[in-house]
């Protein structure tokens, strides 16, 4: 048999047996690589690439060496998911470069972090003002974790005492064209909704390169061809104006009536649709 043919299906067999251990240790190693395991990734694609090439090597013994660096790493693995020492001892500690404000320049040099690398690591975050950080720690797998001083955090619902709404992922229903059965039903619609919706809006389904539909059941579309406008969602406006209608009708019907009885039922209808508009404004205006 010729060398080269070896080397593939020796190759082969490094990459399947790569695979599964990385498979085994988890999307981690992918993710967030602690120093141990930068250095067990490498070594490990090391002894990969040996076993493929070097013909002269006994395979088995190669398979073996990386049996052995994918064992105690995930021993270890085990381990320090009950021990905070040993954790800390092979992934280390996250350490404080920023305090109230100020740069503590000890941890700096600790770390081996330069004043220009500091801020290359704070624009990475959007953070271009110094002044504007009121704690920044380096985690163990190289991050900069930033929290911004309180007047330079951006505004929540909560700090503008609005409702929060909770938001459900929308159902990607089109893509390439073609219609997706499974997200349509997750959501409770039928290819008869879709292509009625599509027909709205003047687009054929073939020409629809990504379509998602929300939890209000409004239909975005990605078109092939991006030289045709499609016109955004009205659902949601329609919903608020004909509710908002509705309550001024209530009003007007308030002021027309001549009846006690009926003027105070159209009233207490309309300060009760006025709430109801109140509480959905967060949801219709988003």
């Amino acid at each position: 048999m010729p060398e080269w043919t070896h080397i593939v299906f020796r190759s082969l067999g490094a990459l399947v047996v790569l695979f599964i251990m990385a498979r085994i240790l988890g999307k981690k190693q992918i993710s967030q690589l602690t120093f141990f395991e930068y250095v067990m990734g490498i070594t490990l694609g090391e002894l990969a690439g040996f076993i493929s090439t070097d013909l002269e090597a006994h395979y088995t013994h190669g398979l073996i060496a990386m049996l052995v660096w994918f064992t105690i790493p995930f021993l270890l693995e085990l381990l320090t998911l009950k021990s905070i020492k040993l954790r800390h001892l092979l992934e280390g500690k996250e350490r404080v470069v920023i305090k109230e404000g100020k740069v503590l320049e000890n941890n700096l040099k600790k770390e081996r972090l330069t004043a220009d690398e500091l801020l290359e690591q704070l624009r990475a975050k959007s953070v271009f003002n110094l002044a504007d950080v009121e704690f920044a720690a380096m985690e163990t797998n190289g991050d900069l974790s930033i929290l911004l001083k309180k007047d330079k955090q951006p505004l929540t619902p909560s700090d503008m005492n609005m409702k929060k709404v909770t938001e459900v992922a929308p159902q990607t229903v089109i893509i390439d064209g073609k219609i997706m059965d499974e997200p349509l039903a997750t959501i409770g619609l039928s290819r008869g909704w879709l292509r009625t919706e599509l027909e709205k809006i003047g687009v054929s389904v073939d020409n629809v390169f990504l379509g998602q539909v929300d939890a209000y059941q409004q239909l975005y579309v990605d078109l092939f061809d991006d030289k045709l406008q499609v016109p955004a969602p009205q659902g949601k406006a329609l919903l608020l104006a004909t509710l908002k209608k509705s309550q001024a009708d209530l009003e007007l019907f308030a002021i027309a009536t001549r009846s006690p009885a009926a003027k105070a039922m159209y009233e207490t209808n309309s300060a009760a649709l006025q709430q109801v508009i109140s509480d959905l404004r967060p949801i219709l205006n988003g």
